[in-house]
């Protein structure tokens, strides 16, 4: 099969003939039809995640049909459409597994890092970790829905039932998780990089209430914001943001690190927390929400042999909603 494949961290992507992989047990091969771009496979080729499997395959929102079983896989069948997320594997032992965190399982293998991903014509999958999806979308409008919509979906649940929420960092996730939000009655602060008027304009087309520069004030307090960019530096701003009690969300698995700030931009019980890969339960949550929403991708396509194409306009900001490679077209 043919696949895009990084052997060495910070060099571009190679255009690679590998071997289709085979099922084991409890896994399913699946031929992809569509795998988003997301800014993790950025932090995972530009160095910024360290030890990832080598050589890997990236990519973790896939859209796919299963083509063959393993032993012991009874959820799924040959034929049936599923999405493949970012939590590929847990051991389900540990104390957090037991907990029902398995989003934080110690042995814990993602797909795209740890485990082969989709940026490939096939793709392994445990059965576990295979969604059904909504028939309402295609495979490319799907894809998305994958990461920067389950991501941004656990993002929201930790900001609780605030009203009046701010986003930094206006991509991918954040085109969904506002439409998502202005279903729930929430309201929506959107800040982009410096100027990006275009931006701006599209995250107001999506219903945000305001939007304006990363370094601005919204025109009232926010209850909570979430931070999807990968800016430390943002977090200080954030909590001049946010009122009393307000909560900042740290969405990304990679952040710079935060620059010192003064104690009172804390104080006032204002709290701050990471929102750590995603359960199955997040993933049914939020596969039965968004075509209740309903939640509509915006998504640039490209073929699977662009992809160095696709990462190098989302690593410099020209993707509005998401880049979703398609092998075969």
């Amino acid at each position: 099969m043919q696949a895009m494949v990084l052997h060495t961290q910070r060099q571009p992507l190679r255009a690679t003939e590998v071997a289709t992989p085979s099922p084991g047990p409890g896994e399913v091969l699946a031929q992809v039809r569509a795998c988003a771009v997301c800014r993790t496979d950025l932090h995972v080729i530009d160095g910024e995640l360290p030890k990832p499997k080598l050589p890997l395959v990236p990519g973790h929102e896939i859209i796919g049909i299963v083509t063959a079983m393993g032993d012991e896989v009874e959820r799924l069948k040959v034929g049936g459409r599923v999405g493949i997320p970012w939590l590929g594997w847990t051991c389900g032992a540990c104390e957090y597994c037991r907990m029902g965190r398995e989003n934080l399982c110690d042995q814990a293998r993602f797909t795209g890092y740890t485990l082969d991903g989709g940026y490939a014509e096939y793709t392994i999958a445990d059965q576990r970790y295979c969604f059904p999806i909504p028939d309402s979308y295609s495979d490319a409008e799907a894809a998305p829905l994958l990461c920067a919509g389950l991501i941004g979906y656990r993002s929201l649940a930790k900001a609780g039932d605030a009203r009046r929420v701010g986003i930094y960092g206006f991509g991918a996730a954040a085109h969904i998780l506002t439409q998502v939000a202005r279903f729930q009655g929430r309201e929506i602060y959107a800040f982009t990089r410096r100027g990006d008027r275009e931006g701006q304009e599209f995250a107001k087309s999506l219903g945000a209430a305001w939007a304006g520069d990363s370094d601005s004030l919204p025109p009232e307090r926010l209850d909570a914001a979430i931070i999807f960019a990968p800016a430390g530096e943002l977090v200080p701003l954030a909590l001049k943001a946010v009122g009393k009690g307000g909560t900042i969300v740290c969405g990304g698995i990679h952040m710079t690190d935060i620059p010192a700030f003064p104690y009172e931009l804390l104080w006032e019980e204002r709290s701050i927390c990471s929102v750590a890969n995603l359960t199955r339960r997040d993933g049914e949550d939020f596969l039965a929400l968004a075509p209740r929403v309903p939640v509509r991708t915006t998504v640039q396509t490209f073929p699977l042999t662009e992809a160095n194409e696709a990462l190098h306009r989302l690593r410099t900001g020209q993707i509005r909603g998401a880049a979703v490679l398609v092998p075969g077209s």
